[in-house]
């Protein structure tokens, strides 16, 4: 039994079904950090640009796992679309294996080698230490973090989107809860700081995955929806796989790589830089997950369309979605501006520090439109005809072509303050913004699986 979208109910009310849980639960997710950094910074300067080093690196394995998830959304969507259960159950068992082997990867490097990966990002001995000490805890949270990702994605794909959210709910409660008994040692517990930051995250990330297992059991058994495969896996369906999967891990990982330099190039800016480049993570965060639903709802939605074979559906409702996403960034970036100044001050940080973080969420809101388009043509409309490749190139060429050669010259060549570094290298958003438009237009993107 696979359970489809109604095709009568109003487009709108189809995409908010997926969306606002969607939505709800990233902003939840996005709560972690935020409620992290936001607890840390009472701590001071040092505190607040390691824990946003030690979450930065962490952010390569959040993203690489969030491209499998991806693969898995397409699959999963498109066999829906095709009525097809027991390929299905095969794209979901397949994603999940990836998954955890990622995950294990992931928590050897981190719990090994922090000090020496930190060492990449910072030379400043206190912070680099901090940052280590916060990365070594929190990649206990990288299984957990691989299970509910993919199992969320089905779950999602099956229109049961509040079961996620739910588990979401529960553990961000929990999250905020333990962050402040331990990082400031509350009711008899010790005074842990940034370890008790990190080991919140961990405990709060097992407690989501554990609700969101026992959600998906009850869906299931509830639906009659069997994720048992019968047969092997044919040589075609495995090349057909890796060439949706190869595109996306590399794009991925490049992209992610890509961000950790920008990192990097603000940590060597200097500690205030990077601490006021920290505090604004958190606004970034929420924004991207507030309308993050938007990008998931058009990996499903027209996923689904392809499967079924509905190409102009499916190239409307594509555009559909990029008109919401630009109606909802524009008052995102607004509201930005307007909080910008009273935002700031919730931080224990140097005047100077307030300063450069104001300037940098005002550069922030003039470029979100534009990374928010990008976020809905390259993370879920055209990657959901399983044309991945094309995603690849434009994030290729934006990021390493474009962002990081202007990062390093307006750092370390230009020498400009951080504000103007920051809006320099984010200029390569428009050039993957103008390129995607062209590949979209041109519709080679709207592809069944069968196809490929």
């Amino acid at each position: 039994m696979v359970k489809t979208l109604n095709s009568r109910e109003p487009f709108y009310k189809t995409v908010l079904k997926i969306a606002v849980p969607v939505t709800l639960q990233s902003l939840l997710q996005a709560s972690f950090s935020v409620v992290d950094q936001m607890m840390i910074g009472r701590l001071g300067s040092a505190s607040i640009a390691g824990v946003g080093l030690g979450g930065k690196f962490s952010s390569l394995y959040t993203v690489l796992l969030g491209a499998v998830a991806a693969v898995a959304g397409i699959m999963i969507s498109q066999y829906i679309g095709q009525k097809d259960a027991g390929e299905m159950g095969r794209s979901f068992r397949l994603n999940l294996k990836l998954a955890l082997g990622l995950a294990m990867l992931a928590v050897f490097v981190s719990m090994c080698f922090p000090g020496q990966i930190m060492w990449l990002y910072t030379k400043d001995e206190v912070t680099r230490g901090i940052a280590a000490e916060y990365l070594r805890i929190l990649a206990l949270a990288f299984v957990p973090m691989a299970i509910v990702s993919i199992l969320s994605t089905l779950l999602r794909c099956m229109e049961a989107a509040m079961f996620p959210l739910y588990a979401s709910m529960a553990s961000a409660v929990l999250n905020t809860a333990l962050n402040y008994l331990l990082i400031f040692g509350k009711i008899g517990l010790p005074q842990l700081g940034v370890r008790g930051a990190a080991a919140a995250t961990v405990i709060s990330q097992w407690t989501a995955c554990l609700i969101t297992i026992g959600f998906g059991i009850h869906f299931c058994r509830k639906n009659e929806i069997r994720l048992k495969t019968e047969g092997r896996m044919t040589r075609e369906y495995a090349e057909m796989f890796l060439r949706i999967l190869c595109p996306i891990i590399i794009c991925e990982f490049l992209w992610s790589l890509g961000e950790n330099i920008y990192a990097a190039i603000y940590g060597n800016i200097g500690t205030a830089a990077c601490a006021a480049m920290t505090l604004t993570i958190p606004i970034q965060t929420l924004m991207m997950g507030a309308l993050s639903g938007l990008s998931q709802a058009a990996a499903i939605l027209i996923g689904k369309a392809l499967g079924a074979g509905e190409y102009d559906r499916a190239y409307w409702e594509a555009k559909r979605l990029m008109i919401y996403g630009l109606c909802g960034s524009l008052a995102f970036s607004a509201a930005i501006c307007i909080v910008s100044r009273f935002y700031v001050q919730i931080y224990h940080v140097e005047a100077e520090v307030h300063k450069t973080a104001v300037q940098l969420l005002i550069v922030y809101a003039l470029i979100a439109p534009v990374k928010v388009q990008n976020m809905l043509l390259g993370g879920g409309i055209i990657r959901s005809g399983g044309k991945t490749n094309y995603v690849m190139w434009i994030d290729f060429i934006g990021t390493w072509i474009f962002g990081v050669p202007l990062g390093l010259l307006s750092a370390f060549v230009w020498k400009l303050e951080i504000p103007y570094v920051y809006f320099i290298l984010s200029l390569e958003e428009c050039v993957r913004f103008g390129m995607s438009l062209v590949v979209f237009r041109k519709k080679k993107w709207m592809r069944s699986l069968n196809s490929l």
